[in-house]
């Protein structure tokens, strides 16, 4: 997979933007709050349909703008192929050749993305929404059903909460059909968390142990709360057995509060170092060479999975790393051969990722413009 142009129109600060990226490196060099990110954040739109940053849709347009597009075109397969969003009026609409997409799969089609930004560094430390997030998106790499199937999950439970906001005056018939809907969505989330975690923490473990500087052994998991079932073995049919039973088990709970307090949606992602908490116990070192360790696992995961790289897209992520780590991190990119988009303030950071034919770009005030190659210092 290849990216082969991008175009961006009006999207947050950028008005226009057209570029025809590196097969190996683009980098972008800029200060902070210049844009950097935005371009960043327009590609990684434009493969996922999902902003990289939280926030409402109507914030991806420029100010006084009606819409914004990203458009780009991918050799994959040997075929071109050329995929658009747009954004408007708090909508966004995928389109294929130009044409409507006619199904999620049809739009993704084998483009796949890795993001690692600098809050992603903050995961460990953070809590476990940031790192339910930080699974997700890998689940979604790997699984790009999962965002048609977690939408899904999220209309059930929206549905499920508005229902226990009545009370003691909700219809138990109508409950007890929300529950049906959202154990078996539910039950789908659990088995592509389960099937993502299987196949990648066993090499983010033996990336950490390269990394780490530590003999303490990395174990990261995923096991739902409050979930009897036999989690590791269940199939489907029996994990939305055990989210049913564990609804209707806490259900006096839920209606006292007006929430769900079971599902997917409130689990947490272990990592532990030697045995004991990671977030506890790991130094900040540590912790961010774990979360190191998570995405080259998840870049060789999916180049096993797919046959082919994703492309790369890190947002200054070589600032907030040691040097040791930062140069790991740089000569693992240019080994691999991988399609990797860069920003950063400072071009030494990233110089050792850089190719002969490295694209190198300037971004100020929303405007990119190509640069010669910064000169050795």
């Amino acid at each position: 997979m290849r990216l082969l142009s991008l175009q961006v129109q009006d999207f947050r600060n950028l008005p226009a933007v057209q570029l025809a990226p590196s097969a190996h490196a683009t980098i972008a060099v800029g200060q902070n709050g210049q844009g950097k990110t935005n371009l960043l954040e327009a590609l990684y739109f434009l493969a996922t349909l999902k902003p990289l940053r939280a926030g409402r849709l109507s914030e991806l347009v420029r100010w006084g703008s009606q819409a914004a597009r990203v458009t780009g075109r991918f050799l994959l397969k040997g075929a071109e192929r050329e995929i658009s969003v747009e954004v408007g009026g708090g909508t966004r609409q995928a389109l294929v050749d130009g044409k409507k997409a006619a199904s999620l799969e049809d739009y993704f089609g084998g483009v796949s993305v890795v993001a690692f930004t600098p809050d992603d560094l903050e995961v460990i430390k953070g809590g476990p929404d940031a790192r339910r997030a930080f699974l997700d998106r890998a689940v979604f790499n790997r699984f790009p059903a999962f965002l048609k199937e977690s939408r899904e999950y999220a209309r059930a439970l929206k549905n499920r909460n508005r229902l226990l906001r009545e009370g003691a005056t909700v219809d138990a018939a109508y409950l007890d059909a929300y529950d049906e809907t959202l154990a078996r969505a539910g039950a789908r989330l659990y088995a592509r968390r389960r099937a993502l975690m299987a196949e990648l923490a066993p090499r983010a473990q033996a990336t950490f142990a390269s990394i780490g500087r530590t003999a303490d052994p990395a174990v990261y998991g995923y096991h739902p709360a409050h979930l009897g079932a036999d989690f590791a073995h269940a199939d489907e049919a029996a994990l939305a057995t055990a989210l049913r039973e564990a609804l209707s088990a806490r259900l006096r709970r839920d209606l006292d509060r007006g929430f769900t307090s079971v599902g997917p949606h409130v689990d947490d992602v272990s990592v532990t170092l030697g045995g004991r908490s990671a977030r506890a116990y790991a130094s900040q070192g540590q912790q961010r060479a774990l979360v190191l360790g998570w995405k080259i696992a998840e870049i060789e995961n999916l180049e096993a999975a797919m046959g082919f790289l994703p492309l790369l897209l890190l947002d200054d992520v070589s600032s907030e790393l040691d040097p040791e780590r930062n140069a790991y991190l740089m000569g693992y990119l240019a080994k691999s051969g991988a399609q990797v988009f860069l920003t950063t303030t400072d071009a030494g950071l990233v110089r050792a990722a850089a190719a002969s034919d490295t694209l190198w770009l300037t971004v100020h005030a929303g405007q990119v413009a190509l640069e010669e190659a910064p000169s050795q210092p």
